[in-house]
């Protein structure tokens, strides 16, 4: 089943995930995949939290960090400023402690230490993985493209649902647990409820909204996941590990091979160095041939120049999907 037919075939799967190592793709597949899309009439996001993702430089515009920008008919593009996010998420935590527990201002102690807390990776991780989650549950586009940060990254992002849920579940709990002796000790009975109540419909509140996220990200009817590599052996290897790890997550719907050498260049008078890189390519595509069998999808030969600009998208478009 090629590429074009797993959507043709599919309808309901509206959230498509590109993943991989860094560098070898996956953002210029986001993009020519949501163009594809946008061509055929339906209205598409295409977005990335990888603060090295280049869908600016692929569409040619400034996109980082102003939220949906149109491209062009169907076609918006989105690139997540995390630094941005998590100011917001600070702030959206200030204003929440103000709410629950009626204070005129947020005590110093609290106040430093989410300042501090800015600083560490998983601020900025946890204020990513809930700028997914709005995305996500938004719900105003036909497809959602989600271009993921490299390997590692990637799969701390996705298990992080998991975590969270694990967490929020353990907090509620204990919530619920107080209320209980508080009902039965506190002389401020009324006042204490009401506090208690605003705390815990909160942690409902963000469970309800990762369990959205992650019932979308795991559903095999709504989501598919490919993995993108090249003929060369540390990336299959990487890939194959990689993909053993995702397979707990997120459904797997293919492989995508790109940067192919063309064959034909073997008629021509070529230098020695680019005949051998071809005859190693050769046992490097029957690798993944062995390995990833009829679940490589396409084969992506090298273009003849960066993918940016619509023009090369489009022309990338047509290598993986065929015409519109």
């Amino acid at each position: 089943m090629s590429l074009r037919e797993i959507f043709e075939r599919n309808p309901d799967r509206r959230y498509i995930m590109f993943g991989g190592k860094g560098g070898l793709g996956k953002t210029t597949f986001s993009a020519a995949t949501a163009f594809w899309l946008a061509k055929t009439g339906r209205k598409v996001l295409v977005f990335s939290v990888d603060p090295q993702a280049s869908l600016s430089d692929i569409f040619q515009r400034d996109i980082f960090g102003q939220g949906p920008v149109k491209i062009m008919d169907n076609l918006w593009a989105q690139e997540v400023d995390a630094d941005r996010r998590i100011k917001e998420y600070q702030q959206e935590i200030r204003q929440k402690i103000l709410d629950m527990y009626g204070l005129d201002r947020v005590p110093d102690e609290i106040e430093n230490y989410l300042q501090a807390a800015g600083a560490e990776p998983a601020m900025e991780e946890s204020a990513i993985f809930d700028a997914v989650v709005d995305i996500i549950k938004e719900g105003s586009y036909d497809y959602y493209i989600y271009d993921l940060v490299p390997l590692g990254h990637a799969l701390y992002y996705l298990k992080m649902a998991r975590i969270y849920d694990e967490w929020i579940n353990k907090i509620t709990s204990l919530r619920q647990e107080m209320a209980e002796y508080d009902r039965m000790a506190s002389v401020m009975k009324r006042t204490q409820e009401r506090e208690e109540d605003k705390i815990l419909s909160e942690l409902l509140y963000i469970k309800q909204r990762i369990n959205t996220s992650s019932q979308i990200l795991t559903d095999r009817q709504k989501t598919a996941f490919f993995f993108v590599l090249v003929p060369e052996e540390m990336i299959i290897l990487d890939t194959q590990n990689a993909a053993q790890l995702f397979a707990d997550y997120v459904p797997i719907a293919g492989y995508v091979v790109n940067r192919l050498i063309p064959d034909e260049l073997l008629k021509q008078n070529i230098p020695a160095y680019l005949r051998h890189r071809i005859e190693m390519q050769k046992g490097y595509l029957d690798k993944i041939r062995e390995v990833f069998g009829d679940q490589v999808k396409a084969f992506v030969p090298e273009l003849e120049r960066d993918v940016t600009g619509l023009a090369m998208v489009e022309k990338l478009s047509h290598i993986m999907y065929g015409d519109f």
